[in-house]
């Protein structure tokens, strides 16, 4: 199979650890500068959502990998 059989598996872990690290540096360091219409800090409820979609991706894709 091209590029192996756990190829979803680890998609998912990588888009899933972006998305949970990307938006926790999002709330930890926020932009210094900033265009105009842009927010001063990302959104907190919004932001600690996708922390969890992302963590709860990334582990059940780790999962994946060590079960299979």
């Amino acid at each position: 199979m091209f590029l192996g059989e756990d190829l979803l598996a680890w998609l998912v872990l990588a888009l899933g650890a972006a998305l949970a690290v990307g938006s926790g540096m999002a709330l930890i360091r926020p932009p210094e500068t900033r265009n105009e219409g842009d927010l001063a800090s990302a959104p907190l409820g919004r932001s600690l959502v996708m922390i969890a979609v992302g963590s709860i991706a990334a582990l059940w894709a780790l999962a994946s990998l060590i079960n299979g």
